[in-house]
């Protein structure tokens, strides 16, 4: 494949401007459907009210930690919309957005950031992989599973998501080349939000963009405006088609911004000004294709207030489930360690059980 094709987009793909009019600038990708984008618009409206609760939830003590992805709507719910039911999603722990977009419940997704278990819902059910919270070890997993689906030809991909300082560790260049070497159909998505906590971009990376790391691997690479619902999702689709038809793997960098702080335990006054915050809220996603839509027609006035209403009675959902007092077991440590366990696992198990019943 010539180099030329691998390269991404000199500036990020554009379809609407911060002020909610076209822009001419996506480069020939095709435009989502009206209806898929009214579905991107509600399940947006719903991811922001389910962050804003659950960051709510950790300063009245039923979270243990929430990573915030305020800012990041757009890519949060295109990630998902642009997969179907057999394709998997591997996430990181600020992708809890994505997962409720995805249709996990509640509940399920925060099982994890409450404390009682490493994953609250099923992974072969749901085709989610467990939160990651390692940095980029995610990446390996996606590569690793994507192949073995090819070799099973099972017509399925997978799609990782990925932040910013993931891009400096080690697993990250390792699938990658893993990926590209055997055409795995794995899209990496990059949601590059400007921090890797306290790091800033421009002492994570001397080039451009990350999507230029693609060219190395001989890997296809975009980028695109991560503010810009429109964008993300037409790139995004596009990605997993090339992926799905056998064509090798995509790295897609989204331009985005963190507008809460790493998580609740973290100060971000620390690294950064009032200012920089205020002109990235300025750039909202949600009001962005909120503005797109009703200026094309295709958003009613009386359909923002419903989707407003439902993101309420969800939000009422998620405090109801938190506040309710979990019912653990501790045995359940052992469940799911091996799928045959060891003899020591057995004896650890029975030992605490011995315990527990003196």
């Amino acid at each position: 494949m010539a180099a030329e094709t691998l390269l991404p987009s000199a500036s990020p793909v554009r379809f609407v401007a911060e002020d909610g009019s076209r822009a001419d600038a996506h480069g020939g990708y095709g435009e989502p459907s009206g209806e898929r984008l009214k579905e991107a618009y509600r399940l947006m409206v719903l991811g922001r009210r389910f962050d804003v609760q659950a960051t709510a939830l950790t300063k009245q003590g039923r979270l243990a930690v929430y990573p915030s992805s305020a800012g990041q709507e757009a890519c949060q719910v295109a990630a998902a919309l642009a997969l179907g039911p057999r394709d998997w999603l591997f996430p990181t722990y600020r992708d809890s957005v994505a997962l409720v977009a995805r249709g996990l419940k509640p509940g399920e997704v925060l099982t994890l950031l409450r404390g009682d278990a490493h994953c609250g819902y099923n992974p072969v059910e749901t085709r989610v992989a467990p939160q990651c919270t390692p940095l980029a070890t995610q990446t390996l997993h996606a590569a690793g599973l994507a192949h073995a689906m090819q070799r099973r030809g099972e017509d399925a991909v997978a799609l990782a998501l990925i932040g910013d300082g993931a891009t400096s560790e080690g697993d990250f260049h390792e699938a990658l080349n893993f990926a590209a070497v055997f055409k795995a159909p794995v899209v990496f998505f990059v949601q590059n939000n400007r921090f890797a906590i306290s790091v800033p971009f421009e002492k994570q990376s001397a080039a451009e963009a990350l999507a230029y790391k693609g060219i190395g691997y001989g890997m296809r690479s975009e980028q695109v405006d991560g503010n810009d619902a429109v964008a993300v999702l037409a790139v995004l689709d596009d990605a997993v088609k090339h992926a799905r038809e056998g064509k090798g793997p995509v790295l897609v960098e989204a331009h985005t911004y963190r507008i809460d702080a790493h998580t609740n335990a973290d100060d971000a006054t620390r690294y950064r000004d009032a200012e920089e915050v205020a002109k990235w809220r300025e750039a909202d996603p949600l009001k962005r294709l909120e503005t797109f839509l009703k200026g094309q027609n295709l958003l009613r006035d009386t359909e923002i207030e419903r989707f407003a209403a439902d993101a309420e009675v969800f939000a009422q959902s998620v405090r109801d489930t938190l506040n309710a007092e979990p019912e653990l077991d501790p045995l359940s440590l052992f469940d799911h360690v091996y799928a045959e366990p060891t003899r020591q696992l057995r004896a650890q198990r029975a030992a605490l059980e011995a315990e527990l019943e003196a």
